[in-house]
């Protein structure tokens, strides 16, 4: 292996993120693994190019780069302009942040970490992964994507909760069952509430073993 590489973000394959976010995963294209690095885009004016959230659970540290396009930051309450070639720093976890496209397509690239721990992939990594292959019908394919974030984080909540959904769709019943009560088990309440309104998971709904 070279000890070097390089891509332009064209050439890497954007998959569906969160709403109408394009996810180009260049953390995973290079296998980088001393920090998280991914890039977003929003291919028309007003959709998100940042959802809405904070790093309160990760306590992640995140840099953004408008690398194209124009966008808006939304940073606890207060807008930020940001056309291209901005950095916008956010080095407190709990700041709310999000960000929409003033022109189209805006693309970001975003690099976080925790401060003095070592990196390890985000679980949210794979299943946004298995939801692209999920929609694409290959509900095997995404259970395997949620498989492989086990590796990293044995005892996820969410990776749980997302391979009940792709197991439930792919007929998988029992697997789908114990999967969704083990995720409810490791992430309390808010799993149940996720759960109770998930179409996702309507064919393993009437079942008396479904976390009601």
């Amino acid at each position: 292996m070279k000890p070097w590489d390089t891509a332009a973000l064209a050439e890497i394959e954007d998959l569906p993120g969160p709403g109408t976010l394009r996810w180009t995963p260049v953390r995973r294209h290079f296998d980088v693994r001393a920090f998280g690095v991914n890039a977003y885009t929003a291919t028309e004016v007003g959709q998100d190019v940042v959802e809405e959230h904070t790093e309160e659970s990760l306590g992640h540290e995140e840099l953004y780069v408008v690398v194209a396009g124009h966008a808006r930051f939304t940073l606890d309450g207060e807008e930020v302009d940001a056309p291209a070639g901005t950095l916008v720093f956010l080095r407190d976890p709990t700041v709310r942040r999000a960000a929409v496209a003033v022109d189209a397509p805006t693309t970001l690239l975003a690099l976080g970490g925790k401060p003095g721990e070592a990196y390890s992939v985000s679980g949210w990594e794979f299943w946004f992964a298995a939801t692209a292959k999920g929609e694409s019908g290959d509900h095997e394919a995404a259970i395997a994507e949620i498989d492989a974030g086990f590796e990293h984080h044995p005892e996820h909540p969410m990776l749980f909760y997302q391979r009940a959904c792709w197991e439930a769709l792919g007929g998988r019943s029992e697997d789908a069952l114990a999967d969704l009560n083990r995720s409810v088990a490791l992430g309390g309440e808010k799993f149940r509430e996720y759960a109770s309104d998930d179409e996702d998971l309507d064919s393993i709904r009437a079942d008396p073993r479904f976390p009601a």
